[in-house]
Order: structure tokens, then C-alpha cells, then sequence
């Protein structure tokens, strides 16, 4: 009788108890992923000590008073006026498109602030973006089947591999999945290679003659003859850096190979780590007007007028892709790009 009353007091207390913490890491596990789950592409900014929603809209938006569209724009923020060390917000950088908010080289930063409290640019389809190169890579195998024969390969389809002459192909490696174009040339300059990446793959089962993989991640239709290089993480935080002061180029193609394009378009730019560009630089899109005449028949000089940004994603020797973050009219190849003259 005694024994049976413990154990009925001990549930008494454990149960609720135990009800208590289950509710609690529920709880918790349901606040856990809410900002990260909501991360889109864009610009963010890892706040500092000391810093409020107010001080971020004047450094980043020119004025002070808009820090309502700043909240407003991170749900994760229950309250304005408490944001702490750590958290990453979504920036919306003001609607002047003259001036990027990101520091020249050699010249002094719009806002001042150290390199290492710039905002980063998160770029989740980092992985399908493609470059063009002067000469092909060497590819590690060719896909020569897909189980089913089907016309075109997706996710989860199994392929199967041909290793190129030379290169090892083991279970469990990862492979990009792409193709090439011809080279890319405008009159006498030779601008390279377009490799167009489709997915990704990895080796399941190893053969005398060829291998076996499984399309893990499809991004494009991909087909028999495509080739495979090795997988290379890439992150998708992009840290804004210095831009090249003295960079004046163009824009080679987009990545689609489309006569006219705008915001969040891929495309290819003509210069690359030669010419000191890196990853996390921004450019501005410009035209000029047409060269006005005095009364006296003497041209005047021309105004580069901007309509747009683009971001560097990844570099080659002499190209670089990059991603057309912001456009107010159509790009096409042959569009400009430079460092605004603040």
C-alpha cells in the first residue's frame, strides 16, 4: 500500500514535470529555424554591439527615419528596439543606384566602417552558377546512359559514367554535371569557353568499364554526352569587398545566352582576377548619352548614366560571373560596367 503511493506521488510530480520540458523544447524547436528558414537571397548584415535599427537604416539607407521598412522587412524581430549581437538582418540599400554602399579601392568607403562589418550577400543557387574559362577543363568522365533510356536526366535518375582516360572515378565521389559551348569570341577577342553546369552527381558503384552515379541535384535538364568535374563546395555567403577603382568593362553574355535581361539574371563579365577582380566586388551598369554639340560645334563630354548593379560571384583569369542584382532597364551583351565616381 505504502509502495503504491510512492510510485502514484512520484508520477504526480515527474509527469507534469516531464510535460513541462517537453513543452518547452517544442517551443523551442519551433523558434529554432524561423530566421534561418526565412533567409532569401539578398544582402544581410551580422549586427554589432551598439548598433540599432535606427543607426543601420542611416548607414545603409541614407536616413535614419526608415528604420519602419527595416523591421518590417525582418519578421524575426519582435521588437524594434532590442536586436543583438549575432543576428543577421535583411538590408534593402537605398534606391539610388550611382552609389552601392561598398567601398573602392584606394579610395575612402561610402560608409565608413571597417571591411569586416560589411554586409555579406546571401546567394543560395550558388552551387548552379557557371564561368567561362579560355581553355575547357579536362573533365573526369562522360555520362554515356541513363537507366530507362530516358530523353531527358533529373533528380534521382542513376547514369551511368564513363571515366575519362587517365582519371579515377570512386563511390561516394561528388561530380558537377555540365556541358560546354563554343568558344565565345566578338571580332578578334577570343573571350573562352561557357561551362553550363546542370546538376550534380555521385558515384554509387564502380565497373571495370564505367561507373555508376546518382543524380543527386538537378538544376537544368541534363543529357547523355554531358561531362562531370569534381564537386567543390561553395558557400552561398558572399562578404562584400573592395571594388577596383579604375575597372571599366562589359558584359560578355548571360549565362541563358539571351539577347536582353535584367535583375537576378547570370551573366559574364570581360575581365576577371587580372584585372584584380574578386568575389563580393560590386559594379555599376551604365550607358552614356549621346555626345552633345555646343552652338559652336565642339562635342561635349559624355555622361555615364547608371540603371544598375551586378555582384561578383566567382572569378576566372579573364572573366568573372556575376549576378545582376539590381537593373532599372534592360541589359544586353555588350552593357558597360565601371565604379561609380562618387
Amino acid at each position: 500500500m505504502l509502495r503504491n503511493l510512492k510510485t502514484k506521488l512520484i508520477s504526480f510530480i515527474v509527469l507534469p514535470v516531464a510535460f513541462l520540458l517537453s513543452s518547452t523544447a517544442d517551443i523551442l524547436r519551433a523558434e529554432e529555424p524561423s530566421h534561418a528558414m526565412s533567409m532569401e537571397t539578398g544582402f544581410y548584415y551580422t549586427v554589432k554591439k551598439g548598433d540599432t535599427l535606427w543607426s543601420l537604416s542611416k548607414r545603409f539607407s541614407d536616413s535614419p527615419w526608415v528604420w519602419p521598412d527595416l523591421w518590417s522587412e525582418n519578421k524575426q524581430l519582435s521588437n524594434p528596439h532590442w536586436i543583438y549581437p549575432g543576428q543577421r538582418i535583411r538590408l534593402y540599400l537605398r534606391k539610388d543606384l550611382t552609389k552601392t554602399g561598398i567601398p573602392v579601392k584606394a579610395e575612402a568607403p561610402i560608409f565608413q566602417e571597417p571591411v569586416n562589418e560589411m554586409p555579406t550577400y546571401f546567394y543560395p543557387k550558388i552551387d548552379m552558377v557557371g564561368f567561362i574559362k579560355k581553355e575547357a577543363v579536362s573533365p573526369s568522365g562522360t555520362i554515356i546512359k541513363v537507366r530507362d533510356d530516358k530523353e531527358m536526366i533529373s533528380q534521382d535518375d542513376l547514369i551511368f559514367v564513363k571515366p575519362s582516360e587517365g582519371k579515377t572515378l570512386s563511390p561516394g565521389d561528388r561530380f558537377f554535371i555540365y556541358r560546354t559551348f563554343e568558344p565565345l569570341k566578338e571580332k578578334k577577342t577570343i573571350y573562352g569557353i561557357q561551362h553550363y553546369i546542370t546538376g550534380i552527381a555521385q558515384i554509387t558503384q564502380v565497373e571495370p568499364d564505367y561507373a555508376m552515379a546518382r543524380v543527386t541535384q538537378s538544376y537544368r535538364p541534363t543529357k547523355v554526352h554531358d561531362l562531370l568535374i569534381p564537386y567543390r563546395k561553395r558557400t552561398p555567403h558572399i562578404p562584400l569587398t573592395e571594388s577596383v577603382k579604375s575597372l571599366d568593362g562589359a558584359i560578355i553574355i548571360s549565362e541563358e545566352r539571351s539577347n536582353y535581361f535584367g535583375d537576378n539574371t547570370i551573366a559574364f563579365i570581360d575581365k576577371g582576377v587580372k584585372d584584380g577582380v574578386e568575389q563580393g566586388q560590386m559594379y555599376n551598369v551604365y550607358y552614356e548619352e549621346e555626345t552633345p554639340v555646343d552652338n559652336k560645334g565642339k562635342q561635349i563630354a559624355r555622361t555615364p548614366i547608371t540603371y544598375g548593379t551586378v555582384l561578383v560571384l566567382q572569378t576566372e583569369t579573364e572573366t568573372a560571373t556575376v549576378l545582376i542584382t539590381s537593373s532599372k532597364r534592360d541589359m544586353h551583351p555588350g552593357t558597360r560596367i565601371h565604379v561609380a565616381k562618387n
